[in-house]
Protein backbone atom coordinates (compact mmCIF):
# COMPACT_ATOMS: atom_id res chain seq x y z
CA UNK A 1 0.00 0.00 0.00
CA UNK A 2 1.38 3.06 -0.99
CA UNK A 3 1.42 5.89 1.68
CA UNK A 4 -0.57 9.47 0.64
CA UNK A 5 1.68 12.50 1.51
CA UNK A 6 0.23 14.46 4.32
CA UNK A 7 0.17 17.83 2.85
CA UNK A 8 -2.22 16.53 -0.23
CA UNK A 9 -4.28 19.97 -0.56
CA UNK A 10 -7.19 18.15 -2.02
CA UNK A 11 -7.81 17.22 1.84
CA UNK A 12 -8.68 20.92 2.55
CA UNK A 13 -9.93 21.84 -1.18
CA UNK A 14 -13.03 19.60 -1.98
CA UNK A 15 -17.06 20.79 -1.26
CA UNK A 16 -17.38 18.79 1.95
CA UNK A 17 -14.45 20.92 3.27
CA UNK A 18 -15.87 24.01 1.91
CA UNK A 19 -19.42 23.37 3.39
CA UNK A 20 -17.94 23.00 6.46
CA UNK A 21 -15.94 26.05 6.70
CA UNK A 22 -18.95 28.28 5.70
CA UNK A 23 -21.88 26.73 7.71
CA UNK A 24 -19.59 27.15 10.95
CA UNK A 25 -18.70 31.16 10.07
CA UNK A 26 -22.36 31.38 9.02
CA UNK A 27 -23.31 29.57 12.87
CA UNK A 28 -20.75 31.73 14.38
CA UNK A 29 -22.06 35.30 12.35
CA UNK A 30 -25.56 34.35 13.30
CA UNK A 31 -24.64 34.11 17.21
CA UNK A 32 -22.82 37.15 17.11
CA UNK A 33 -25.85 38.65 15.61
CA UNK A 34 -27.89 37.44 18.45
CA UNK A 35 -25.97 38.32 21.21
CA UNK A 36 -26.12 41.88 20.00
CA UNK A 37 -29.88 41.77 19.79
CA UNK A 38 -31.47 44.05 22.36
CA UNK A 39 -34.62 41.84 22.14
CA UNK A 40 -32.67 39.06 23.63
CA UNK A 41 -33.43 37.97 26.97
CA UNK A 42 -30.16 39.73 28.84
CA UNK A 43 -29.31 36.01 30.14
CA UNK A 44 -29.17 34.42 26.87
CA UNK A 45 -27.47 37.34 25.17
CA UNK A 46 -24.18 36.86 27.78
CA UNK A 47 -24.10 33.48 27.10
CA UNK A 48 -23.98 33.81 23.35
CA UNK A 49 -21.72 36.93 23.87
CA UNK A 50 -19.03 34.73 25.70
CA UNK A 51 -19.03 31.43 23.65
CA UNK A 52 -21.37 29.68 25.66
CA UNK A 53 -23.56 29.31 22.92
CA UNK A 54 -22.95 27.19 19.47
CA UNK A 55 -23.71 25.78 16.85
CA UNK A 56 -25.28 22.89 18.79
CA UNK A 57 -27.99 25.19 20.78
CA UNK A 58 -28.64 26.73 17.17
CA UNK A 59 -29.72 22.65 16.22
CA UNK A 60 -32.48 22.42 19.25
CA UNK A 61 -33.31 26.51 17.39
CA UNK A 62 -33.95 25.01 13.89
CA UNK A 63 -35.51 21.76 14.79
CA UNK A 64 -37.69 22.85 17.69
CA UNK A 65 -41.21 22.86 16.58
CA UNK A 66 -43.38 25.66 18.21
CA UNK A 67 -46.46 23.33 19.73
CA UNK A 68 -43.11 21.12 21.25
CA UNK A 69 -40.82 18.16 19.94
CA UNK A 70 -40.10 14.91 21.32
CA UNK A 71 -36.33 14.52 22.61
CA UNK A 72 -36.00 11.38 20.18
CA UNK A 73 -36.93 13.72 17.44
CA UNK A 74 -34.89 16.25 17.98
CA UNK A 75 -31.87 14.20 17.92
CA UNK A 76 -32.92 12.43 14.75
CA UNK A 77 -33.00 15.64 13.02
CA UNK A 78 -29.70 17.13 14.33
CA UNK A 79 -28.38 13.60 13.68
CA UNK A 80 -26.93 13.37 17.19
CA UNK A 81 -27.73 10.26 19.65
CA UNK A 82 -30.88 10.62 22.17
CA UNK A 83 -28.38 10.70 24.94
CA UNK A 84 -26.60 13.72 23.68
CA UNK A 85 -29.77 15.87 22.99
CA UNK A 86 -31.02 14.78 26.35
CA UNK A 87 -27.57 16.28 27.46
CA UNK A 88 -28.33 19.81 25.58
CA UNK A 89 -31.78 20.05 26.22
CA UNK A 90 -30.98 19.91 30.07
CA UNK A 91 -28.54 22.54 29.60
CA UNK A 92 -30.98 24.50 27.16
CA UNK A 93 -33.34 23.87 30.41
CA UNK A 94 -31.35 25.43 33.03
CA UNK A 95 -30.59 28.67 30.87
CA UNK A 96 -34.21 29.26 30.10
CA UNK A 97 -34.67 28.55 26.80
CA UNK A 98 -36.74 25.71 26.84
CA UNK A 99 -39.32 23.61 29.28
CA UNK A 100 -40.53 20.22 29.36
CA UNK A 101 -44.31 19.37 28.87
CA UNK A 102 -45.94 15.81 29.49
CA UNK A 103 -46.36 14.32 26.04
CA UNK A 104 -50.71 14.53 26.17
CA UNK A 105 -50.38 12.03 23.53
CA UNK A 106 -47.97 9.90 25.76
CA UNK A 107 -47.99 9.33 29.49
CA UNK A 108 -44.27 8.30 29.14
CA UNK A 109 -42.78 11.20 26.72
CA UNK A 110 -42.50 14.65 26.88
CA UNK A 111 -42.58 17.46 24.99
CA UNK A 112 -39.58 19.91 24.69
CA UNK A 113 -40.88 23.44 23.91
CA UNK A 114 -39.77 26.89 23.57
CA UNK A 115 -39.96 28.65 27.34
CA UNK A 116 -40.99 32.52 26.64
CA UNK A 117 -37.17 33.51 26.77
CA UNK A 118 -36.51 31.30 24.30
CA UNK A 119 -39.63 32.53 22.06
CA UNK A 120 -37.84 35.87 21.94
CA UNK A 121 -34.36 34.02 21.05
CA UNK A 122 -36.26 31.92 18.34
CA UNK A 123 -37.42 36.01 17.03
CA UNK A 124 -33.41 37.01 17.67
CA UNK A 125 -32.41 33.70 15.55
CA UNK A 126 -34.91 34.78 12.30
CA UNK A 127 -33.50 38.31 12.26
CA UNK A 128 -29.95 37.00 12.64
CA UNK A 129 -30.83 34.70 10.09
CA UNK A 130 -31.63 37.64 8.12
CA UNK A 131 -29.00 39.38 8.42
CA UNK A 132 -26.11 36.52 7.96
CA UNK A 133 -27.96 36.19 4.55
CA UNK A 134 -28.04 39.30 3.53
CA UNK A 135 -24.34 39.64 4.18
CA UNK A 136 -23.29 36.70 2.19
CA UNK A 137 -25.65 37.50 -0.68
CA UNK A 138 -23.68 41.15 -0.59
CA UNK A 139 -20.15 38.60 -0.25
CA UNK A 140 -20.42 36.93 -3.30
CA UNK A 141 -23.19 38.76 -5.08
CA UNK A 142 -26.72 38.05 -5.18
CA UNK A 143 -26.70 35.55 -8.49
CA UNK A 144 -23.89 33.19 -6.86
CA UNK A 145 -25.99 33.08 -3.99
CA UNK A 146 -29.11 31.93 -5.64
CA UNK A 147 -26.92 29.40 -7.48
CA UNK A 148 -25.55 28.62 -4.11
CA UNK A 149 -28.79 28.27 -2.01
CA UNK A 150 -30.18 26.23 -5.48
CA UNK A 151 -27.34 23.74 -5.53
CA UNK A 152 -27.13 23.37 -1.43
CA UNK A 153 -31.15 22.95 -1.27
CA UNK A 154 -30.73 19.82 -4.09
CA UNK A 155 -27.89 18.58 -2.74
CA UNK A 156 -29.47 18.21 0.64
CA UNK A 157 -33.12 17.03 -0.35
Amino acid sequence: MTAIPLDTPWRQAHMGYWLAQASARFDRRVLALMAANDSMPLALANLAARGHLTASHVHITRHLALAGSRLTDLAACAGVSKQAMGKLVDQCEAWGLVQRQPDLRDARACLVVFSPAGLSWLQAFQEAVTQAQTELQEAVGQQVATVMALGLEAYAA
